[in-house]
Order: structure tokens, then C-alpha cells, then sequence
């Protein structure tokens, strides 16, 4: 390109009045004029003098030809090259939370871009899931602070609109009332627990996952007795590092599901042992017929299989389950028995 710049801008150049004596290849001066600049005529040396002007002068004006077309070249090839980037800019910039489920979709061979813009829907699709499931957890959780709040306005009104009210109705309704508070206090703290799990656990220290278990089973021996539950336990031992609070949460909430979630004269099974690098803790309990489409379920917050009807639970205890295992980096996994009811295993990383 520089070559044939140079070519046009010495073709358009006005002819000299004086024929120009022919250049040597090989020499870089006029054939049939000595080397030595020295030894020269007066014109000679005004030749060769413009002859070296002229060799200057045109490549000069060629590079700066050449810088304005490769300026204007590449001003063009980026904009041409960045075009998809600015497209998907203007189209997330329409995105927010009304209209997160639209995609930039964009198609084509597979390349940088692609990759970009895919990249980009996988990120509005865990964007979206994560928003519908905020907007599911802030309706369940209103619905299920709005129940007792009636309960606890009916049971105020009633012994109001009595006008034979006696001491003992009054205090019927507030025996009833403690029993809401107490209800409604319950799942204000289950609340507060599954948020304060999902953003992480506090102190590290080492936990004995064996210990965890056998309080558990004791702390619960008068509900086992009420209903009737048999217990197996092997308890072997354990250890992990983690927040001691929140893992003496979770081995609770695990056996009370199985206690609560069970049948009459079932069986409640709770395992801990070391393998592989891991530290197992293993909940099994007997009870109704769980559809395996509907374990993973259980564990989202509010989700329950069917309600009891002394139920004083809201459905968190499995969702903070989870929460707890995910900030310790523990691995849960559960399965319906073909029996009925649930096998719950977490995987802690064993404490070295």
C-alpha cells in the first residue's frame, strides 16, 4: 500500500525543465556522476541535491497518507467490531426488575461475542430465579405472620363483644394469646435465622458432631415417649469446623422434622460418622409417603407436605437446614424412603 502511494505521488509530480540523469540502483546517485559529492559541478550537486529531496520528501508524504487511511480504517473495523457491544448495552440498560425475564439472545456464529451475551443470560436467568424467589419468601412470610395476628385480634374481641364475660373467659383468651405470641415469636426468630445463615457463619471453631447428636436425642426423649417413636443412634465420632450455634440449630431442626414429621410408634435414626475427608450426619425418620418430586421442595422456606394440626411449625426448619449447610460448604442430600418419610445427609469437611 505505502509502495503504490509513493507511485502515484511521483507520477503526479510536475516534469523537470531539465532531464533528470538516471539513477543507479545500486548506488543510490545519478549514472555517470562520481560518488563523491565533492567532485562535483555546481548543477550536478543541485541534481542531486533535489534528487535526494525527492526521495525524502515522497515517502513523508506516503506515511502520512497511509497514517490518515489506517486512522480512518480502523475508526471504521472497531465500530463495525463494537457495534454488538454497544447493542447489548442499550438492551440491558432497558432490564430491570419488571421486565428481568427478557434476554439478549443473541445469534450468530459462535465467538467472543456470543459467549458474552450468553454469559450475560445465564446471569439474568439465576437474577431472575433469585428474585421470584424473594418475591415468594416476602408473600409467605406476610401470610404467615398475618395469621396470628388475627388470632390474637379475635381472641381481644371476644370476651369484648361478650357482655357475660367471666374471669375465666378472659382468661381462656389470654392463655390463647400467650399461645399465639409465643407462635408468632417462634417464627420471628426462625426468620431471623435462616437470614442471618444465608449471609454466612460467625465464629469458627471445631464441632463435635457426635455431641451435637446425642443432646439432640436427648433434649427430644419426652416428644419420642408422647409419640410413641422408637430411636436408633450411631454415634460415632466427628468433628468439623464451623459456627457451634448454627450446626446446633441445624442437627436440631433435622430431628425435630423427623420427630414431628413422623407417624405413630415410627422410627427416628440419627447417624454421625467420619469418611473420606467428611464428616456425615445422617437424620432418617418413618412417616407419610413423600413424592421424590417433592423433597427438594421441602426445603424451600414455607414449603411443607401437608400440615398437622397441632402445627406450630411455619415450614423454615429444612430451609434453614439448608442455609446452614451451604455457608459451611457442606453438602445435603435427601431422598424419600420407599416406606415413607425422609433420609437427610449432610457432609461436613472433616476437621484435619
Amino acid at each position: 500500500m505505502l509502495l503504490l502511494i509513493i507511485m502515484a505521488l511521483s507520477r503526479s509530480l510536475p516534469p523537470a525543465d531539465a532531464p533528470r540523469a538516471r539513477c543507479c540502483p545500486w548506488s543510490g546517485t545519478p549514472q555517470g556522476i562520481p560518488a563523491e559529492p565533492g567532485h562535483l559541478p555546481a548543477s550536478a550537486r543541485v541534481e542531486l541535491s533535489d534528487y535526494r529531496s525527492e526521495i525524502l520528501v515522497l515517502p513523508g508524504i506516503a506515511l502520512a497518507i497511509m497514517a490518515v487511511l489506517s486512522l480512518a480504517a480502523g475508526w471504521v473495523i472497531a465500530g463495525r467490531m463494537l457495534r454488538p457491544v454497544r447493542t447489548m448495552a442499550e438492551r440491558l440498560q432497558q432490564i430491570s426488575d419488571r421486565n428481568v425475564h427478557e434476554r439478549l439472545a443473541v445469534a450468530g456464529p459462535r465467538d467472543e461475542f456470543k459467549d458474552l451475551a450468553d454469559t450475560v443470560d445465564g446471569l439474568l436467568d439465576r437474577l431472575e430465579t433469585a428474585l421470584d424467589g424473594h418475591r415468594r419468601f416476602v408473600a409467605n412470610a406476610a401470610h404467615e405472620l398475618r395469621t396470628p395476628l388475627t388470632v390474637e385480634h379475635a381472641l381481644l374481641e371476644e370476651p369484648l363483644i361478650d357482655p357475660d364475660a367471666t374471669v375465666e373467659a378472659y382468661r381462656a383468651s389470654f392463655e390463647r394469646l400467650i399461645a399465639a405470641s409465643r407462635e408468632r415469636g417462634q417464627l420471628l426468630e426462625s426468620l431471623l435465622t435462616l437470614a442471618g445463615s444465608e449471609h454466612g457463619r460467625g465464629r469458627t471453631e471445631p464441632v463435635d458432631l457426635a455431641g451435637l447428636a446425642e443432646q439432640a436425642v436427648r433434649d427430644r426423649a419426652l416428644g419420642l415417649d408422647r409419640h410413641g417413636l422408637r430411636v436408633r443412634t450411631t454415634i460415632r465420632p466427628a468433628r468439623t469446623l464451623g459456627d457451634p450455634t448454627l450446626i446446633r440449630r441445624l442437627v436440631a431442626n433435622l430431628c425435630d422434622n423427623a420427630v414431628h414429621y413422623n407417624v405413630p410408634g415410627g422410627m427416628v435414626e440419627v447417624a454421625t460418622r467420619l469418611t473420606a475427608g467428611q464428616a456425615l450426619l445422617t437424620v432418617t425418620n418413618t412417616g407419610p409417603v413423600v413424592p421424590p418430586e417433592e423433597v427438594d421442595r421441602l426445603f424451600e422456606p414455607f414449603q411443607r407436605l401437608r400440615r398437622v394440626a397441632d402445627d406450630a411449625h411455619h415450614g423454615l426448619g429444612l430451609s434453614i437446614v439448608r442455609a446452614i449447610a451451604v455457608a459451611h460448604g457442606a453438602v445435603l442430600t435427601a431422598h424419600a424412603r420407599p416406606g415413607g418419610g425422609l433420609t437427610v445427609e449432610i457432609s461436613f469437611p472433616a476437621m484435619s
